[in-house]
């Protein structure tokens, strides 16, 4: 395994020339600039890598500002940040185009934008995943094009947030052979503030006041699963529970980033999917939220109770444990649609952080956006590819909140 010198500098088209062809540092400059809200929130927990260790994983954003960015579960000095970001975006074709991901570009301009509304996530709802040569269908027909894609979300799964929260922020980096593609990082509204879909049976639950109060209603929704699902289908009289259908969480964007005048210059649509989250939503509960794991040893009065599974062998610790496989680290995502309508372009855009209001000239609070000069659809709903299946990103001591 490269150190961890060169894992950040691979992150860092700045820092690339920093390690030779073994991956060996070369005495890289060392990053300086102000920190972001979203640089150095992470504290490690018993036994965790040192602050300092975590934070060496930064890049600068294009406001010159520190940003924590991705980095391995285990640092290579052998030690566990106990969470992970994902796959590893060095191996995507694109970081020569677009350098490291920093997480919190957009919330950043929010502070800016609307410093009375700040939205700040927590550091390790993060995650990133790619692939390169993607086969994406061209304007619904049969005709296929090679795309490589890169693409982040914060996707929270530990705790009560995403409930009443719809604005996450989402980065997604496509490049396709003919030249059409995007870069574009905004907070995306998920749905509506303040409630979410029903995982199970897509009823709309009502779970409180929206946060931020001000968050703009979205497309897409936010399916959670809630006592609900895991009553209908994680406690069975005997047979196997069906945990997917119990638990799985699908965060079903649909972002756009917009002219001044309202028309669509880019809209995109994947859907980022969690097959194991360590956390439901239960509106008995004080705190709105109870855990998988501790399902697993319930009994219900009708005398039901979960068979198989992750649960077979989940006794004795508790739901922050590495051992526990209720932790947020099972994820896909489907890549559906993108769709350009930027003919005549400019392909540099500036928008408020929610992808709207495009000008030409950057403005306090706007982030830059970069949409091909392209009118043009790829993708598709029925059979788009899904990334992220069968791999596995979390390391021996990652726990929730992961």
């Amino acid at each position: 395994m490269r150190d961890r010198a060169c894992l950040v500098a691979l992150a860092l088209t700045t820092l690339l020339a920093g390690c030779d062809a073994g991956g060996s540092p070369t005495d890289p400059e060392p990053l300086s600039g102000p920190p972001s809200a979203a640089f150095g929130i992470w504290t490690p927990g018993p036994g965790e890598c040192a602050k300092a260790v975590h934070d060496a994983y930064a890049v600068l954003g294009p406001d010159g500002k520190l940003y924590p960015t991705w980095h391995p579960p285990e640092d290579p000095s052998g030690c566990s940040f106990g969470h992970e970001h994902g796959r590893d975006p060095s191996g995507s074709d694109l970081v020569s185009l677009v350098g490291g991901i920093p997480f919190g570009v957009a919330n950043e301009a929010l502070e800016a934008y609307d410093p009375a509304n700040p939205r700040r996530e927590d550091h390790v709802g993060h995650k990133i995943e790619w692939e390169n040569d993607v086969e994406l269908r061209v304007d619904g027909g049969v005709a296929t094009i090679r795309c490589d894609v890169l693409t982040k979300l914060h996707q929270g799964t530990h705790s009560k947030d995403a409930f009443t929260n719809n604005l996450h922020e989402q980065v997604y980096h496509v490049r396709c052979e003919d030249g059409a593609g995007v870069s574009v990082t905004l907070l995306t509204a998920i749905g509506n503030p303040g409630e979410f879909l029903r995982s199970c049976d897509r009823t709309r639950v009502d779970a409180g006041p929206a946060t931020p109060i001000n968050s703009p209603f979205g497309d897409g929704e936010r399916l959670l699963p809630d006592r609900t699902c895991l009553e209908q289908y994680l406690f069975t009289a005997g047979e196997p529970s069906d945990y997917d259908r119990a638990l799985r969480e699908s965060w079903q964007t649909t972002s756009s980033i917009r002219a001044m005048d309202g028309r669509a210059l880019a809209t995109f649509n994947p859907y980022y999917q969690v097959l194991e989250p360590s956390r439901y939503h239960d509106p008995t509960s004080s705190t709105l939220l109870r855990r998988p794991l501790s399902a697993c040893a319930e009994t219900l009065p009708d005398g039901r109770a979960v068979h198989g599974g992750d649960c077979g062998a989940a006794t004795g610790f508790g739901w922050d444990d590495p051992r526990s496989p209720f932790r947020g680290a099972r994820r896909v995502v489907d890549l559906n649609t993108l769709s350009l309508q930027n003919a005549d372009g400019p392909e540099v855009w500036y928008t408020d952080p929610f992808g709207r209001g495009g000008r030409t000239g950057s403005f306090r609070g706007g982030v830059r956006q970069w949409v091909a000069r392209a009118t043009t659809s790829v993708g598709s709903y029925a059979d788009g590819p899904i990334l992220g299946a069968d791999r596995a990103y979390a390391g021996a001591g990652t726990h929730a909140p992961n």
